[in-house]
């Protein structure tokens, strides 16, 4: 059966809206601290580092925008101005000191618009505030160790088999699941201390605008303060051997309360954890 005029245009209405939808709400698909379908934007932000970037990314996002419209208009302006067609005997004109002088000022003035927010972002990455926590991360052939030394707790989180994450609930995403999460208490400042343990892996979690390297032999140090709650998701972002891929990082962002059952849960499933802690007590 034929269709008709009308009925062609509304589906492809409608192919259009939905199109639409999942390029500019592909968000609101996923859960958040994790990639979106169709995204074409940062991840949401979760610490302050994170909402800088974005507003630094955005700012010169509409400024590169802008100087690109503006050389395409002056391009178009030439071509059909100044074409032979129009301009027969061209122009022997050599100088225009105004002109000069703004094609050197504007450029530098748009360059250090630029370098004043890029050094403040940098310096607030680079300063590490005093830290309420202290995480000592560690990258493998292909796993992450998380040591916490102020609590004597030390564990190792490796990727979920497709069998054991179709058991949790929720069901994590796709080779982000892992046997065991790190877990942070919210609005606290927590230092990074990573390293590799064979060849140069790297610590990266998007939401909260943190990438470093974890270098064998050198101890590297970044930090967050994550201001809600929620699993967040990373990866190692180094190629570090064939199973570069599998090596989730997933943080989980808690309570106070809840952090701390967390801890006292982790020295009891561990002995090794628990003697550490009495002997700390004792000292």
């Amino acid at each position: 059966m034929k269709m008709s005029m009308g009925q062609s245009g509304r589906r492809l209405l409608g192919l259009a809206v939905v199109g639409a939808a999942l390029v500019f709400g592909g968000a609101a698909f996923a859960e958040m601290g994790q990639p979106a379908p169709w995204e074409y934007k940062l991840q949401e932000a979760a610490t302050p580092v994170m909402e800088n970037i974005i507003w630094f990314h955005n700012f010169l996002l509409w400024l590169i925008t802008i100087i690109t419209l503006f050389v395409l208009a002056l391009l178009v302006i030439v071509m059909v101005k100044f074409n032979a067609k129009k301009n027969p005997i061209p122009s022997r004109t050599t100088h225009n000191t105004l002109i000069e002088v703004a094609w050197t000022i504007i450029p530098v003035l748009i360059l250090v618009g630029i370098a004043v927010p890029s050094f403040r972002l940098l310096f607030q990455e680079l300063d590490i505030p005093k830290a309420d926590l202290t995480i000592k991360v560690t990258g493998n052939q292909w796993n992450w160790t998380y040591a916490y030394p102020d609590d004597k707790i030390e564990f190792t989180s490796i990727m979920l088999s497709e069998e054991d994450r179709a058991k949790r609930n929720p069901k994590p995403p796709r080779l982000l699941g892992v046997d065991n999460e790190m877990v942070v208490p919210v609005n606290k400042v927590v230092r990074i201390q990573t390293t590799g343990a064979d060849v140069i892996h790297s610590f990266a979690v998007p939401a909260f605008g943190i990438k470093i390297d974890s270098v064998p032999g050198r101890l590297n140090e970044t930090w967050f303060k994550a201001t809600k709650e929620g699993t967040y998701y990373g990866q190692c972002s180094e190629l570090c051997g064939k199973d570069h891929a599998f090596m989730p990082i997933v943080v989980r962002v808690v309570k106070d309360q809840e952090y701390d059952a967390w801890k006292k849960k982790q020295v009891a499933a561990n002995p090794a954890n628990a003697l550490a802690s009495a002997g700390a007590a004792a000292r």
